[in-house]
């Protein structure tokens, strides 16, 4: 094979230019074949392979800097720089990451996962690089989809005033060129790639401003005059208005023209966006049919694209879903917001029941959080669910928008806790202690599935800004049997003893179950208590067992800096209550990728680890 031949950066330009296109197909089927097995993002990676080749062709790594925005389509990167044997553990605890990282490689300018990143990132490289007197190439690329970030459009603002190279790729997998101007678009596109036009472009205009007194308004309105026609048949108007070079748009799966425009591009003294067209999921038709379907994937069979191991039981998010759509026919003021994520936060089904009432205002969670305080304030009950790690994006939004108004928001916070595969940027590990800190803020969290549905509907109808955390994955379907009316503020006491209190956050109570369990079977009386509102804190509960317990243990997952268990202890400091309060969750540093459970034991929050750690703390208290 081909691909053997690469084993470390750079050995791709080895090759003999009639083996690239074999190559390309080599990495296609060697991903599918990977990825099948242990999960991962297909379908975008798969679109980028020839714009990966043509970018390690024409660039000195890791001298010159390749970054990628959210990294979801690193994984031809990740290749042709030597690591085809990581991905056997890829995203795998210890294993590779599915996103680029400094720490793994030198090649790796720049670590990523949320979106809309790499410009910012690459601008610093580029200002870094001019202050330091270096001389390498900066290539920053980033998606159709990344692209409708604010923070990119800040970014390209920025590198309008550059006076040195700086090259965005814009990959382009969505959006399309009008057919009836695509031949003048590319007419124009092969003049301005060639080296001739943008020498004398720059010629004509040097002379012009050589012309005494005349010179700079005869350059100004020729610009004036032309402008009008640029913005009938200029597809990139957008980005030369900025002082920014477009070039394109250009074949993403053409190499030789590719590595053209790229070397172009690196000529160019100023900021330079290269329009790359390609095929999502391209060489795998089950991902080209449906390319969201195989954005990221769990391990499915090659021939038919059928997942494997899936489960038929619904997750919390499908609860989110199927609930908010049944309120949503008895409450025609219910409206719901999306951040480019309908389908993963289960607000695809919203989106086809009610289309008029939904909203997806792409990868923009600021503008989301403040839109939504704008269709509250309107009248609405808006609903905009979030990934936690997306929503920390919105924390200024939810802070000045929404709560100093107190307006009735309905912030869905999926994903919360330990995700897995996705790693560091990933994990909802910090929503309940930046949540928790804002005022007039109410945030639930549910034991199980009843739980879940119960609390949508009291968020829906709950008059204020209220947040409903729940995890990734399987709806929880023990203690059944405990199902009362949720009441604001309130707790649920599941198991009264004495001694030993268990206090858990939402979808802890199966943890919390097996702790329990653990401690009884030693012989430990132990009360359990789920504390369905992480805010406001139940005051009279933490009283209550404060009498009759000796040791109260509250689990969380989340960061135990700013988390529910120190709001708890701080209460019962406050009160000089005599318990003893031990805080059970997540250390205060970033984890990385790897199986849930395989990280809840890395970081002692497994049953036995806690059992060990509650009786050594009660036996200290003899």
């Amino acid at each position: 094979m081909i691909l053997d031949k690469i084993r470390q950066e750079n050995d791709i330009k080895k090759l003999k230019p009639e083996e690239l296109p074999v190559l390309a197909e080599e990495i296609r089927s060697f991903l599918i074949e990977k990825i099948s097995r242990t999960g991962g993002h297909l379908a975008s990676n798969l679109g980028v392979v020839e714009l990966t080749m043509a970018l390690h062709l024409e660039l000195n790594l890791p001298t010159d800097k390749l970054i990628w925005d959210v990294g979801h389509q690193s994984y031809t990167h990740k290749l042709l720089t030597g690591r085809k044997d990581g991905f056997d553990d890829l995203r795998k605890y210890g294993g590779m990451s599915g996103f680029p990282k400094r720490k793994e490689s030198e090649c790796d300018a720049f670590d990523t996962g949320h979106s809309s990143t790499s410009i910012s990132a690459g601008l610093g490289y580029v200002e870094a690089r001019e202050i330091l007197g270096q001389h390498h190439t900066v290539v920053s690329v980033i998606g159709d989809g990344s692209l409708t970030g604010g923070m990119a459009y800040e970014a390209l603002n920025n590198a309008s005033r550059l006076k040195s190279n700086f090259i965005v790729v814009l990959n382009d997998n969505n959006m399309s060129i009008s057919k009836n101007v695509g031949g003048m678009s590319n007419y124009l596109n092969g003049l301005r790639t060639a080296e001739a036009y943008t020498g004398l472009k720059k010629g004509v205009e040097d002379s012009l401003l050589k012309v005494p007194g005349a010179g700079e308004r005869i350059l100004g309105q020729m610009k004036r005059a032309k402008s009008g026609l640029k913005q009938l048949i200029v597809p990139g108007m957008f980005f030369e208005d900025m002082g920014i070079t477009y070039l394109g748009p250009v074949d993403g799966h053409d190499i030789r023209k590719l590595r053209r425009v790229i070397r172009e591009a690196k000529r160019i003294q100023h900021g330079v966006l290269i329009h790359v067209l390609t095929k999502k999921g391209k060489g795998y038709q089950p991902a080209e049919i449906n390319p969201s379907k195989y954005h990221g994937t769990g391990p499915f069979v090659v021939d038919t694209g059928e997942q494997t191991g899936k489960t038929t039981r619904d997750t919390y998010t499908d609860i989110f879903s199927k609930v908010l759509c049944d309120e949503a026919k008895r409450k025609e003021h219910l409206v719901a917001i999306t951040a480019a994520m309908a389908d993963g936060t289960g607000l695809a089904r919203f989106s086809r029941q009610f289309p008029k009432r939904f909203f997806d205002v792409g990868i923009a969670e600021e503008h989301g959080m403040t839109f939504a305080a704008g269709l509250a304030a309107g009248g609405l009950k808006p609903v905009i669910a979030l990934y936690s790690s997306f929503l920390q994006r919105a924390f200024d939004q939810m802070i000045h928008d929404v709560c100093l108004q107190n307006l009735p928001v309905f912030i869905g916070v999926d994903r919360a806790g330990l995700v897995g595969s996705d790693g560091e940027t990933h994990q909802g590990l910090f929503d309940i202690a930046f949540l928790s800190m804002i005022p007039n803020l109410t945030i639930l969290s549910p034991k199980n599935r009843w739980e879940m549905a119960d609390m949508v509907r009291f968020c829906v109808d709950y008059d204020g800004p209220v947040a409903l955390r729940y995890p990734r994955g399987e709806a929880y379907e023990g203690l059944k049997e405990f199902r009362r009316e949720i009441c604001y503020g309130k707790s649920e006491w599941i198991y009264e003893e004495e001694e030993i209190a268990i206090l858990f956050v939402g979808h802890m109570a199966e943890l919390a179950e097996k702790v329990r369990e653990g401690l009884k079977e030693i012989g430990y009386p132990v009360s359990l208590i789920n504390a369905r509102f992480i805010k406001p804190l139940d005051e009279e509960m933490i009283e209550k067992a404060a009498k009759d317990h000796r040791l109260l243990v509250t689990i969380e997952e989340g960061v135990l800096s700013g988390g529910y268990g120190e709001a708890v202890l701080r209460y019962t400091e406050k009160k000089g209550l005599t318990m003893k309060v031990l805080n059970v969750g997540l250390p205060d540093e970033y984890i990385e990728h790897g199986n849930v459970e395989v990280l809840r034991k890395e970081v002692g929050m497994d049953p036995d680890t806690i059992v060990k750690q509650i009786v050594t703390e009660y036996i200290c208290m003899l």
